[in-house]
């Protein structure tokens, strides 16, 4: 029997109201204007309420959610542990003119737990985490090139971004270098022709950016890309903001077997709760302290609190492991009812972090349509991004996106 649509029209009306109020109504990654909630109309722009691993709108629809905040749910939404330990912080204090001693025990576990970790600084965001980092690698270096792989997110700032993006001055980014994923001979030649001038690599763990497949590292390249800076006295940096602790609990790097001299994380760190850490090794912490860089919230006790539970709990149920179980039983799931009905579902990146793509249609829009149909039905994904594993999603609730998918290939 066909599944009922979701209906949308609270939804709609607080929309109407929204964009009275407030910039694009739902501004950034989170809004109809980003790109990857297209058709709009097959999308939810509010919830109303969250637990496990689903969401509910403003219009009562239930959706198993995929996108998991876009990351920071990582152990299923209200996760009760996680929450009990902020309550307990919050009664005691959160925002204070002295840090609560938290932050210190917060610290130590992130370095017992990071490999590559030997202190932590916190800030609330990943691109809090992320400037830190690049401000460390030139302050550090007194050089001003920072070297990228294309096809990168590492934030919203000025430096992350391109010179014909809205706002942006040609002066933040005419020293940003920018090197094709996995070419290490281009690499090699950036150095070469830069020599003594680059003060940073900053790369993801493997490349998930957006609308496309993404793509592991080479063999030995992360090996080659260390030694490289290494020899050259480049800062090796790892933004971890979006796989951190879906891979590996000590940090993506250790999982690729390396270390990196700066990690960034945020998102999965505190299951929801407004933290962000950048964590490194001892060489660079004299430069850090010298580094004018603060925030009105950054030492708050509450998503302290939650980080440790969060981590304690992670590492107790080796979660990355669980994560990748739950992905690969899902994906490949998705993967025979597809080719079932003759399309050609295409899944890369890590489980825990999949994306997807229908590479029937090059266009991109046949996969759109798949993912509307997916949407209304109850499956929360979005069409170019890639989708995220959390501990609360269920067996059965694998079952039932199969079974969705099932009726939206038949749509199509």
């Amino acid at each position: 029997m066909a599944r009922k649509l979701n209906d949308y029209t609270k939804s709609r009306e607080i929309f109407d109201r929204a964009v009275k109020v407030i910039p694009s109504g739902v501004y950034g990654h989170l809004g109809p204007g980003e790109g990857c909630f297209i058709p709009v109309e097959a999308f939810p722009f509010f919830a109303e309420r969250a637990k496990g691993s689903y969401f509910w709108d403003v219009d009562g629809n239930r959706f198993i959610d995929y996108m998991c905040a876009y990351g920071p749910n990582i152990m299923g939404y209200n996760d009760e542990e996680i929450d009990e330990a902020a309550r307990k912080q919050l009664e005691k204090c959160n925002c204070t003119t002295s840090p609560s001693h938290i932050m210190v025990d917060f610290a130590e576990l992130l370095v017992d737990t990071v490999a590559s970790a030997d202190w932590a600084f916190f800030a609330k965001n990943g691109n809090d985490v992320t400037t830190l980092a690049i401000m460390t690698a030139r302050a550090h270096t007194r050089r001003k090139k920072i070297v990228f792989f294309k096809g990168y997110y590492h934030g919203v700032s000025p430096w992350t971004q391109k010179i014909d993006y809205s706002g942006v001055l040609e002066e933040e980014v005419c020293n940003n270098i920018y090197v094709d994923w996995n070419d290490l001979d281009g690499l090699k030649r950036v150095f070469a022709e830069n020599k003594g001038q680059i003060a940073a690599v900053i790369s993801q763990p493997y490349m998930h950016g957006n609308f496309m497949d993404n793509e592991m590292p080479a063999e030995g390249f992360w090996k080659s890309v260390r030694e490289l800076c290494t020899k050259n006295g480049t800062v090796l940096v790892i933004d971890d903001v979006r796989a951190g602790f879906r891979l590996d609990i000590a940090g993506s790097d250790h999982y690729f077997g390396f270390e990196a001299d700066l990690i960034c994380f945020c998102k999965a760190l505190a299951n929801g709760y407004n933290v962000s850490a950048l964590c490194g090794k001892n060489f660079l912490k004299n430069t850090v302290s010298g580094i004018s860089y603060t925030g009105s919230y950054w030492m708050s006790a509450e998503p302290f609190a939650a980080g440790i539970a969060c981590i304690n709990k992670m590492r107790r149920l080796d979660l990355p492991k669980i994560l990748m179980e739950k992905g690969k039983t899902l994906t490949e799931g998705l993967k025979a009812t597809a080719e079932k009905h003759g399309y050609d579902l295409r899944v890369s990146g890590a489980p825990s972090l999949f994306y997807l793509r229908i590479a029937n249609d090059d266009s991109l829009m046949l996969h759109q349509r798949w993912i509307a149909e997916m949407v209304k039905r109850g499956v929360y994904l979005t069409n170019h991004h890639n989708h995220f594993i959390n501990y609360a999603l269920s067996d059965e609730d694998i079952k039932e996106t199969i079974e969705i998918a099932d009726e939206a290939f038949r749509v199509l």
